[in-house]
């Protein structure tokens, strides 16, 4: 819906900032300000609070008249249940997401699984310098965050995402070595500023990678496949690290980044332009589509901004630009 929202790439981009900024916020932000209330008020008091809040929360999304493209012509239950995974899937830019998606997992599951048994187990410390260790994560996410409009147009987004990979894999191998807890806060914001840079721009491809009508089910198949990946790498962060010990764990998940890194490399191409040159062969002389296309021996050649839809199920074998 944003994207409809906001259709400058600027503006969008902002917006991505914007909600990993508020997203971080709350998870700082919210114990706090639990612990705080529970110090003047109830437990019951402040869980009817929190309902009132969602209530509101909803009064207002309902409240908000937002764009809501139709597909051009009524598709199947299977259709329109597989279709934002069949675009994702042969779309290379996305291909190369989802394996960007298992390295963000790696790293992220390390953190929000084993933080506790590191801060309190290994360093025999609270709850409160817990806290603190997730909080110095989600200010460096915070940090990148706000950081990355300007960045992003300096930069390509696959430039971007790979470095923010890499600070994650490049992470994993130094945890064993990190003894002392200042050393573990230093790496937390160290892994939270990899993992806004290579988690914020996702939207940014799946905006790129779709028209209107089909982004929502291209968003859910992000959605669907990222948490897949958090799906493999929670079970290892956790029972690897209880079974093994936390330094194989992390060289464990540095490995397995690792390999999703080069598999980022290898999928989505250096060379990513938004617009290609192809050939239509299955499409009929005067159609309105290769109106301003060129007859050449293996069918109707344009160029055009591509994306995977009814008319390019496949991606060009040999993409180029114009």
């Amino acid at each position: 819906t944003i994207p409809d929202v906001l259709p400058d790439e600027k503006d969008y981009t902002k917006a991505l900032s914007l909600s990993r900024l508020a997203y971080d916020l709350e998870g700082v932000a919210s114990p706090m300000l639990a612990a705080a209330l529970l110090s003047v008020i109830s437990f019951h008091s402040l869980f009817a609070g929190t309902v009132i809040g969602f209530l509101a929360s909803a009064a207002l999304v309902v409240s908000v008249v937002l764009p809501s493209p139709k597909p051009s012509q009524p598709r199947g239950i299977y259709d329109r249940t597989t279709r934002g995974l069949r675009i994702y899937l042969a779309t290379p830019r996305l291909r190369g997401l989802l394996a960007l998606n298992l390295a963000v997992g790696a790293a992220g599951a390390m953190v929000i699984v084993n933080t506790v048994v590191l801060v309190q187990g290994q360093f025999g410390l609270s709850q409160r310098q817990t806290a603190l260790a997730l909080a110095a994560f989600g200010g460096g996410s915070m940090i990148a965050a706000l950081a990355l409009p300007r960045l992003l147009e300096k930069i390509p987004d696959r430039t971007a995402m790979l470095t923010g990979a890499a600070i994650l894999v490049a992470g994993m191998f130094v945890g064993p070595l990190v003894g002392q807890y200042s050393l573990l806060l230093v790496l937390w914001f160290v892994l939270g500023l990899g993992y806004s840079v290579s988690q914020t721009p996702s939207g940014r491809l799946i905006r790129r990678s779709a028209d209107a009508v089909d982004r929502p089910a291209l968003f859910a198949a992000q959605f669907a496949l990222s948490h897949a990946c958090w799906l493999i790498t929670y079970p290892i962060a956790g029972r690897v690290g209880a079974a093994i010990g936390l330094p194989f764990t992390y060289l464990l998940l540095g490995v397995i980044g690792a390999a999703a890194l080069l598999a980022v490399m290898w999928l989505w191409p250096r060379h990513d332009p938004d617009v290609l040159t192809h050939v239509h062969d299955d499409l009929p002389h005067g159609h309105a589509h290769i109106e301003d296309a060129l007859w050449t021996d293996t069918g109707y050649e344009h160029a055009h901004g591509y994306v995977v839809d009814d008319r390019h199920p496949k991606w060009p074998k040999a993409s180029s630009p114009p």
